[in-house]
């Protein structure tokens, strides 16, 4: 097998290295937030600016 064909095959298994993980990833987040999340807050007393 000459270098060229080795390269190509790297480069693929590294392709489908890298989707796997985005799929993988995007299947199975995280269960909670970060430490600076604010998707806890409250907004319900906020009210939106309808000026334009």
């Amino acid at each position: 097998m000459n270098i060229q064909a080795i390269i190509v095959i790297l480069l693929f298994a590294a392709a489908l290295f890298y989707i796997g993980r985005m799929v993988y990833r995007s299947l199975f987040v995280k269960k909670g937030c970060g430490s600076n999340c604010k998707c806890g807050v409250d907004f319900s007393n906020v009210t939106p600016d309808t000026r334009k």
